[in-house]
């Protein structure tokens, strides 16, 4: 945040990387695809599409994330 960024994710515990790339390839491709939708919005729909599969579907794998600064 000091160095400018106007939001921050981060996680509460540590998570698995393949877990954290695929979360944050379904963030990204959300923000992108939809230019109107807020950040919180598009990690809320990437948190719930992880959430879907099988292999990603407990929560240490995608409820660790939360945004910081501007959520909008």
């Amino acid at each position: 945040m000091y160095s400018g960024a106007r939001r921050v994710m981060a996680s509460a515990w540590k998570v698995d990387d393949r877990a954290t790339a695929e979360l944050m390839k379904r963030f990204y491709q959300t923000l992108l695809a939809k230019p109107g939708q807020s950040a919180a919005a598009a990690l809320r729909s990437a948190q719930l599409e992880l959430r879907k599969l099988p292999a990603w579907s407990a929560p240490y794998y995608w409820a660790a994330f939360s945004l910081q600064g501007d959520w909008k």
